[in-house]
C-alpha cells in the first residue's frame, strides 16, 4: 500500500544559551546540552508518549571526542526517551541543525513518520573546528581547483569581500548592527519563548577550605552580544589576510550550544490538539565554488524559493546565518534583500555560531520571532565549508 505525502509540522522548538568558546559551558557537554533541550521540548507537549517518536536526527559537525559515537543516540537514551526511539547524527558542517531537520521533516511529509525529533549540539569548547585530529586528504593539492577544500574559513572570507567589493567600513558597520540588534532583542524578552534556561554547576577543590566547592549559576542570555561602535572596532587587526579586511569583530563566534525541533504529521496535530508554531514548506541545498563558500545563500534562496513556489517578496523574515560580515553582505547585495527582513535579532557575528547547533537555532528563533510579529513566512539560510549554501521554508500554520 502506498504511503500517503502530508505536511510537517513544527510543534515545539527550543535552544539552550549560546555560550561563547571557553565561556559559560566550557565545562558542559555538548551531549548534556542536547538532553536539555530535548527534555525541554517534550514537557511542552505533555500527552506525546515518547514512543511515539520513530527517529531522532540530530546536526554536528565535528562528531568527535565527546560529541562522537553518534552523539544523537546517546542524548536520546540519556533523555530518558525509550529504547525504541532510534536515533542518527547528520553532518553538512554548518548547516548539521537545518539538514537535521529537513531530514526529519522528509521522513514525515513522505508518510513515514508522524513523529520526529530534530536538532543540533556542538561544543567548539571540547572540540575545536576542523577536530583534535586534521587529517585532511593529500589530493586536494594536486589540482588548482582542489586548494580551497583546505582553505580555513576566513580566508574563504577574503576571497568574498575581495571578489564581490565588500569594504572593510561596510563589514564593521554590519557588525555593529548586528551586535546593536542582537542586544536590542535580549533586553525586550525577544529570546524569551525560544530560550530554554540551563544550570550550570561546577565543582572544584578549594585549597583554602581543603573541600570540594560547587558553584551553580544558571544561564539564561546568549553570552555573545557586546555594545560595540565603528571606532572600537574600526582599529582591531585583520586576521587572515595582512592586507585584508575580515577581524574578529565582523567574523562570527566561535560557541557552545544546542537546539531541539519536535515535528509532528497533521494527523498527529490533530490527535493531540495541539496549535504549531509553523508548517514545514521546503529545503534545499546546493553547492559553490568552495575558495567562496560564503556566498552558498546566494544560489540556495532562489532555488528553495522556485521549489516552494514563492517570490522573495513573499518572505517576512530571513534567518541568515552571519558567517562572516563579508559573506552576509555579498548575499544581501547580490539578491536585493530587504535588510530589515534579515536577521532583525542580530545574527552569529552577536549571537554565536555552534556550528552544527547553529541551523536548529536558527530554527527556533524563526519561528518563534514570527508567531510573535504575527508573520507567515521565513527562511532559515546558511553558507558551508567546502562550499554549499542551504535554505529551508517555514510557515506559519
Amino acid at each position: 500500500m502506498a504511503r500517503q505525502v502530508q505536511d510537517a509540522y513544527v510543534v515545539a522548538a527550543l535552544r539552550t544559551p549560546v555560550g561563547k568558546i571557553r565561556g559559560v559551558f566550557k565545562h558542559t557537554r555538548p551531549d548534556d546540552l542536547l538532553v536539555h533541550c530535548i527534555r525541554g521540548v517534550l514537557e511542552q507537549v505533555p500527552d506525546l508518549d515518547p514512543a511515539r517518536i520513530q527517529d531522532a536526527v540530530i546536526g554536528n559537525a565535528m562528531p568527535e571526542g565527546v560529541q562522537g559515537m553518534n552523539v544523537a543516540r546517546i542524548a536520546v537514551l540519556l533523555a530518558g526517551l525509550p529504547d525504541s526511539v532510534s536515533a542518527v547524527t547528520v553532518n553538512r558542517f554548518c548547516a548539521s541543525g537545518l539538514q537535521a531537520v529537513a531530514y526529519a521533516a522528509d521522513r514525515i511529509r513522505l508518510g513515514e513518520a508522524d513523529v520526529m525529533l530534530a536538532g543540533g549540539t556542538e561544543s567548539m569548547t571540547m572540540v575545536p573546528m576542523m577536530g583534535h585530529k586534521i587529517a585532511i586528504n593529500h589530493r586536494v593539492f594536486e589540482k588548482d581547483q582542489n586548494v580551497a577544500i583546505a582553505y580555513g574559513m576566513g580566508t574563504t572570507a577574503e576571497k568574498v569581500a575581495e571578489r564581490w567589493r565588500v569594504s572593510r567600513e561596510d563589514q564593521d558597520a554590519y557588525a555593529v548592527e548586528s551586535n546593536a540588534r542582537a542586544i536590542r532583542a535580549t533586553e525586550s524578552g525577544a529570546f524569551q519563548d525560544e530560550i530554554l534556561p540551563y544550570d550550570v554547576r561546577n565543582t572544584y577543590y578549594d585549597p583554602a577550605r581543603n573541600d570540594l566547592v560547587t558553584h551553580a549559576t544558571t544561564v539564561s542570555r546568549d553570552e555573545g552580544p557586546r555594545p560595540s561602535t565603528l571606532e572600537s572596532v574600526a582599529g582591531l587587526r585583520t586576521v587572515f589576510a595582512a592586507h585584508g579586511t575580515v577581524t574578529a569583530a565582523n567574523s562570527s563566534q566561535m560557541s557552545d550550544g544546542a537546539a531541539a525541533v519536535l515535528l509532528m504529521s497533521e494527523k498527529a496535530v490533530h490527535e493531540l490538539n495541539l496549535t504549531p508554531l509553523a508548517r514545514f514548506v521546503g529545503y534545499t541545498t546546493i553547492g559553490v565554488e568552495p575558495a567562496v563558500m560564503g556566498i552558498g545563500p546566494k544560489e540556495a534562496i532562489p532555488r528553495v524559493l522556485d521549489q516552494v513556489g514563492m517570490r522573495q517578496d513573499d518572505i517576512d523574515w530571513i534567518e541568515l546565518n552571519e558567517a562572516f560580515a563579508a559573506q552576509s553582505i555579498a548575499c544581501i547585495r547580490e539578491l536585493h534583500l530587504d535588510p530589515d527582513k534579515v536577521n532583525p535579532y542580530g545574527g552569529a557575528i552577536a549571537l554565536g555560531h555552534p556550528l552544527g547547533a547553529t541551523g536548529a537555532i536558527r530554527v527556533c528563533t524563526l519561528l518563534h520571532a514570527m508567531r510573535h510579529h504575527d508573520l507567515k513566512k521565513g527562511i532559515v539560510t546558511m553558507c558551508i565549508g567546502t562550499g554549499m549554501g542551504a535554505a529551508g521554508v517555514f510557515e506559519r500554520a
